[in-house]
């Protein structure tokens, strides 16, 4: 069975670890804190640092790239962290499957699809552009990667730093209002978290390098369209409402994880949808149904609010 290295264990990390470890591969998982997944082997480093990223990768067939930095430190950890892999692959032979995702295109008017090209003027998607081109002209060093890319991920385990995350779910089930960035009625693309593993996992098993992979995503309805069907089937009293303006202007200033959230904001002013169909395709995945995925999304929100 093959080997993996899964370099993170958050939202995306972890399920599939436990995807790839219930199949009966080999995993191991690293983090900074060594964090201990049933069925992977604990590595403790720093993704910086290829020396000790390279021990880890020693005999993996793939490492997959699910760490995701603080935003304001994207601008150094990204370029340091591709830097150690271009070194870990080209040492170790392994393949690299890198979780990203839609910044690098910037901002757009049509359907995304994995040939759309990575145009953005924005600070972090310029970085993950870059990060994604780099390992691209590693080719002649051996170097074989791919990229899986969605929009953003909700569903069980989508944390509060989610847009669809329990910062919006939990105060729709408590019978709060769920303040969001942006236009909150205009379509948005949404990737349901198992989704994105199975992209992952799908993009691990085929044996194709040099080119971007999209995500199915359950939905691209707004988010008032999504609470209005949650207050619908479930008889919830939430509401979801945009940031007051003054108020959202005084947050961005004085918190840097918002004032980087602003930044993106373009992607929730006007429609950010994906075609994804040729991922679809040619990895034979699909998007989990939309009434399965809020189902399971909603008991999770209800969940949390008990305890």
């Amino acid at each position: 069975m093959p080997t993996h290295l899964v370099v993170g264990a958050g939202a995306i990390g972890t399920p599939l670890v436990r995807r790839l470890a219930e199949r009966g591969d080999t995993v191991r998982v690293a983090t900074r804190r060594g964090t201990a997944i049933a069925g992977a082997a604990p590595f403790t480093l720093d993704a910086k640092d290829a020396a000790a990223l390279t021990n880890a990768a020693h005999g993996v067939d793939t490492i997959v790239v699910c760490s995701n930095p603080p935003y304001p430190a994207w601008g150094v950890e990204w370029p340091a962290i591709t830097t150690a892999l271009i070194e870990t692959a080209s040492t170790t032979g392994a393949r690299i499957v890198l979780m990203g995702n839609l910044y690098g295109h910037g901002p757009v008017s049509e359907p995304m699809t994995e040939h759309t090209p990575l145009a953005s003027a924005e600070g972090k998607g310029r970085v993950r552009a870059d990060s994604w081109q780099r390992l691209l002209a590693a080719a002649d060093r051996g170097v074989r990667a791919v990229e899986v890319r969605a929009s953003d991920y909700f569903g069980p385990g989508a944390g509060r730093n989610a847009h669809l995350g329990s910062d919006f779910f939990g105060p729709l089930v408590a019978g709060r209002t769920a303040h969001a960035v942006g236009d909150v009625t205009q379509p948005h693309a949404w990737a349901y978290l198992p989704d994105v593993v199975s992209t992952l996992v799908a993009a691990i098993d085929r044996d194709e390098w040099g080119r971007a992979w999209l995500t199915p995503h359950a939905t691209h309805a707004s988010r008032v369209a999504i609470a209005e069907e949650a207050r619908r089937r479930y008889g919830l009293t939430g509401r979801v409402r945009p940031w007051n303006p003054l108020l959202w202007a005084g947050l961005t200033r004085t918190v840097p994880f918002l004032r980087e959230v602003r930044a993106m904001q373009y992607q929730f002013d006007s429609p950010f949808v994906v075609d994804s169909s040729e991922s679809e395709r040619l990895l034979e995945i699909g998007p989990t149904p939309w009434p399965e995925a809020l189902d399971a999304t909603i008991a999770a929100a209800r969940d949390a609010v008990r305890r």
